[in-house]
Parts: C-alpha cells; structure tokens; sequence
C-alpha cells in the first residue's frame, strides 16, 4: 500500500524532473533561435544582429549551469538507479552538447562579422542549406528528447551523414573558389569555418540521440554511424 508520504515523495521527484526536461527544452530552443538568427546574419550581411547572437550565447551557457546544478542536487538528494539514473545522466550530457551548439552557432555570428568586412562571395548561398539541415536535426532530437521517442533520436542519427556529404561538397566548392581568384581567399576562409562550425553542430545533434537512445532502452546503438565528411581526403588540382 503507498502512503501519501511515498505518494508525495513519487510526485516531488517526478516534478524535479520535468523541470530538468524543461530546462533542456529552453536550452535547445534558445541554440536552435542562434544557428536561424546566425546565418539570417550571413546571408542579410547584418553586422548588429551578428553581435547580438553573439552576447545572447550567454543565456544558454547560464542555463547549461542551472542544469548542472538540478542534476547534482538530485543525485545527492534522491539517490536514483536505473531509469531515474539515466534520465539524470542524460539530462547533463544532452545540456553539454546544446551548449556546444550554442558555441558553434556564436562562431558563425562571430565570422559573419568578419566576413561582412569583404566584398560578397557567391559560395555564402550555400550555407543555408547547410545549416537547414543542421537544425532540421536538433528539431528533431529535441522532439525526441520531449517524448523520449527512441526511433525518433535514431532516425535523427541516421541523417548527420547527409549533413556530412553537403559539407564535404561545400569544402570542395570553397577550395575551388580560392584558387580560381587570390581575392576569394579571405571570405572563403570564413565560410570554411562557419561551414565547420555546422558540421560539428550535427555531430552534438547526434550525439543527443545517442544519449536519448540510451535513455529509452538503457543499451547503447548497436551501429556504427556512417561519416559523409571526406573533406581529409580532398584534393585539387590547380587550373
């Protein structure tokens, strides 16, 4: 028989919780407004925008603390094992890779500052598509992270390989550009980090359905994911 103490103790528990979900739904949402509102930045050649992404990267950092300190007092205080422990442990991890993508998406602020210094290049047309695939990915492991949707988070994985291969055709686009014409160099540099910054993105996107995998069924995916990026193996060949 469960006594209102226990019932009371079960609803306090599950309260603290939903609040450490809350928590990482704010965050997500936050990184995701700053990779839209960054290349918005690139493509208007909006300097003042740029740099307000870039001071607004401090309210995912300063909610990454808050849910720091959620998990260390529910694990002193509530001792949780198995599912409640994973649901913890997932909740620090997932916020350590949303303030990763917090990072990336202020560095492409942070480059559109530099790169609104230089003439337009033709290549920054590009990165949108990048950057849509990209946040089509922390969508959905948010979403997936919401319902604890296992399939979901996978699916979410599966697809950081297209984001791999677009940015390995950009990599190759930009090299071209740069050795077509000296003056492409500098802009082109930008990119190559902005465009880096994005890939790297999806790669905290997947690793957020990884944690929210492990989450569900408490095992870790049996695949190995494939990688798209070749841009280590690209070569070119001067005109």
């Amino acid at each position: 028989m469960t006594t209102a103490t226990g019932d009371h103790i079960v609803k306090s528990y599950d309260e603290e919780l939903q609040r450490l979900t809350g928590e990482i739904q704010r965050m997500g949402d936050l990184a995701l407004t700053e990779l839209e509102a960054a290349i918005a930045a690139v493509i208007e050649r909006d300097t003042e925008s740029a740099e307000r992404i870039v001071k607004s990267d401090a309210e995912v950092d300063a909610l990454e603390l808050e849910v720091s300190h959620d998990v260390i007092r529910l694990l002193a205080l509530r001792q949780p094992m198995a599912r409640d422990l994973r649901e913890v442990m997932a909740a620090l991890r997932i916020a350590s890779d949303i303030e990763r993508i917090g990072d990336y998406a202020a560095n492409v602020a942070k480059r559109a500052i530099a790169l609104n210094q230089v003439a337009p290049v033709r290549p920054v047309y590009a990165l949108p598509r990048l950057a849509e695939i990209a946040a089509d990915l922390i969508r959905e492991v948010l979403a997936a992270y919401h319902d604890r949707d296992a399939d979901r988070a996978l699916l979410a994985w599966a697809r950081d390989e297209e984001l791999d291969v677009l940015y390995t055709s950009m990599f190759r686009e930009l090299l071209t550009y740069m050795m077509e014409d000296p003056r492409n160099i500098t802009p082109c540099t930008h990119l190559l980090f902005m465009a880096k910054n994005i890939e790297r993105i999806g790669d905290h996107a997947t690793n957020i359905a990884e944690n929210i995998y492990f989450l569900v069924h408490g095992t870790q995916i049996g695949l190995s994911r494939r990688k798209g990026d070749q841009s280590a193996s690209v070569t070119m060949t001067a005109p």
